[in-house]
């Protein structure tokens, strides 16, 4: 490929509303071209990279026995509504009525109508298991859509579906499909980490996330550095810091705390450690009739150490003996209600003396003896806290918190890290969540029918050159693994135009590495050095020679990789060699 034949579209400057690195250098280098709010046209050079993302993809899952479809971009509803997710979805979906007034929606994702595809075509367990994947448009009308190719609206994913005719069997195709992602993240060339995850609206049982590891990161990874443990912050254990209760040794005493509404005011004021204090949060559970109308409300205190914060995640999953919980959903108190319940404004709230409340204390809260927690009353707090002697046990003790780092690790096998991450995969066992639903079964073994155990797995394409270049970049642009640059090598002849050695030595270059099946672009468009080398180095090309007069004259050309600080000389005839070495060329 030559560099005229092509095209090219560099800026010296990122546009305005270009928030983070990757959308700045995704612009900059001419990769996309924006349309609208979080809309993209996704040019030639960017293209070439999405196309290589896909092939790695392609190749693998077919290598895991994968098979591969299209499904339509619109979706006629009923398939959603059968499901429940019509409405669940809420208004990310983008639904829409044709002219004859039918609702369709545009997929976020195809769940349903790749179970109406096996419920239709898998009618027996001997064509079990079977695994279908697309690659394919999906659109999720962000309410706010930013960072570029991040979070935007319109997207490409690989979408993958597996149907198997028993849990083991599922369990079996779960681990392929992560086997088949480590190859996929490795072969893209980047850091990346597999972490347990929740499973979120997609529902089921076991999930991983892949993280691509990026400081830039908007999710926290949770790790040990000495074990196998990974998680993400919404689903890492938090294991009590305090090993067991220890007895009350001091009195109980109310203080004035004038003006000092948060747990750290309040240890500043009182000379005590953070980690002696007690939050309390208070969320709300509602009940509601066949209108929608809330009929009863029922109020939760939380409560967490000083220094911690809830997991909403976690509290999410809050379930009594009785039944009644925060599964369903939960929402905060309004300070209406926090009023009622507990005679005053938040700030100074606390377990003792509230009424007609829930009460979920966090593993290392239920062991904390001699505590700071609100009085109920403004301007008041009360220290020497204990349970049993002051205050009722909780009615739940669980896991309520984020982990910070240094926690000792669930595994028992050192402590807790965390870095940051951008998701870009993730594997979800589903169960009979969506067969169940949709009465998607096959005939077994013994001739009944039986609801396919299900799994879906998804990529995303376009995010991953996002998430690369959070992950690797410097002040001169893009830097891309070999594997998903947009070309491997760049050839620069410094006067091309006017040099027959120069035009010669860089043609003969060109036609060898095309010949060799490299992924090659020749710089034929008369540019200074200077302005050349910039436009490579910002679209991150992993590997440049440079050819100039002078240099030819002494028999020698100039490589250097994107990350090398210099550039190292080379005999003219042992250019090939080293791009072949580099390159890992047969």
């Amino acid at each position: 490929m030559k560099a005229t034949q092509f095209f090219i579209s560099t800026l010296k400057e990122a546009p305005a509303d270009a928030e983070i690195v990757s959308h700045k250098l995704m612009m900059r280098a001419g990769l996309i071209k924006r349309l609208g709010a979080g809309l993209y046209n996704y040019m030639p050079m960017g293209l070439r990279t999405i196309r290589k993302v896909e092939n790695i993809i392609r190749d693998e899952l077919n290598k895991a026995g994968a098979v591969e479809l299209t499904m339509p971009v619109v979706q006629p509803a009923e398939l959603w509504v059968e499901t429940g997710r019509f409405d669940k979805m809420g208004e990310e979906m983008l639904r829409f009525k044709d002219r004859h007034g039918r609702d369709f929606v545009i997929q976020p994702t195809a769940e349903e109508v790749i179970t109406d595809i096996a419920r239709q075509e898998l009618r027996s367990y001997r064509q079990l298991p079977k695994n279908f994947y697309q690659i394919q448009t999906k659109f999720r009308d962000e309410r706010r859509p930013r960072f570029g190719v991040m979070r935007g609206r319109e997207f490409t994913m690989k979408d993958a579906y597996s149907f198997d005719r028993d849990v083991e069997s599922a369990g079996k195709t779960y681990d392929a499909m992560y086997a088949a992602y480590t190859k996929i993240f490795e072969r893209l060339g980047l850091q990346f980490r597999a972490v347990a995850a929740d499973t979120g609206a997609i529902g089921g049982d076991r999930s991983h996330e892949f993280q691509v590891i990026a400081d830039t990161g908007e999710d926290a990874i949770v790790y040990c550095p000495t074990s196998d443990y990974a998680a993400n912050i919404e689903l890492a254990e938090a294991v009590a810091l305090i090993a067991q209760r220890g007895a009350a040794t001091q009195a109980l005493e109310k203080v004035a705390t004038p003006g000092k509404s948060t747990c750290p005011d309040v240890a500043d004021l009182l000379g005590l450690p953070l980690s002696q204090t007690v939050k309390s949060l208070v969320l709300a559970t509602d009940e509601t009739n066949e209108q929608g109308e809330i009929v009863k409300s029922t109020i939760w205190l939380l409560l967490v150490r000083g220094d911690h914060d809830l997991n909403e995640v976690k509290a999410g999953k809050i379930q009594l003996a009785d039944g009644s919980g925060l599964k369903a959903g939960f929402r905060f108190a309004t300070e209406s209600e926090i009023v009622t319940h507990f005679g005053t404004k938040p700030g100074y709230l606390g377990p003792i003396g509230a009424k007609n409340v829930k009460v979920v204390a966090d593993r290392t809260v239920a062991h904390m003896s001699d505590f700071v927690c609100g009085a109920n009353e403004e301007g008041f707090h009360i220290k020497g806290v204990n349970w049993g002697r002051d205050l009722p046990e909780p009615d739940l003790v669980a896991d309520i918190r984020n982990v910070v780092e240094g926690d000792p690790s669930p595994d028992g096998k050192g402590v807790l890290a965390i870095q940051r991450g951008i998701e870009v995969g993730h594997v979800f066992y589903l169960g009979t969540k969506y067969s169940k639903a949709m009465n998607a079964t096959f005939l077994d073994v013994d001739g009944k029918p039986k609801h396919f155990e299900m799994g879906c797995y998804g990529i995303g394409v376009t995010r991953i050159l996002g998430a690369a270049i959070e992950q690797k970049h410097d002040d001169r642009g893009i830097i891309w693994p070999d594997a998903i640059a947009p070309f491997s090598v760049v050839i620069c002849p410094v006067g091309y135009d006017r040099s027959e050695a120069v035009k010669a030595a860089a043609d003969q270059l060109h036609a060898e590495l095309l010949a060799k099946g490299v992924d090659v672009i020749l710089d034929d468009r008369g540019e200074r050095p200077g302005a050349m080398f910039a436009d490579w180095e910002l679209i991150g090309v992993p590997h440049r020679v440079v050819f100039g007069d002078k240099g030819l004259k002494e028999g020698v050309a100039e490589y250097q990789g994107r990350q090398d600080a210099e550039a190292t000389k080379l005999p003219v005839a042992e250019v090939m060699n080293h791009l072949a070495k580099v390159l890992h060329l047969s």
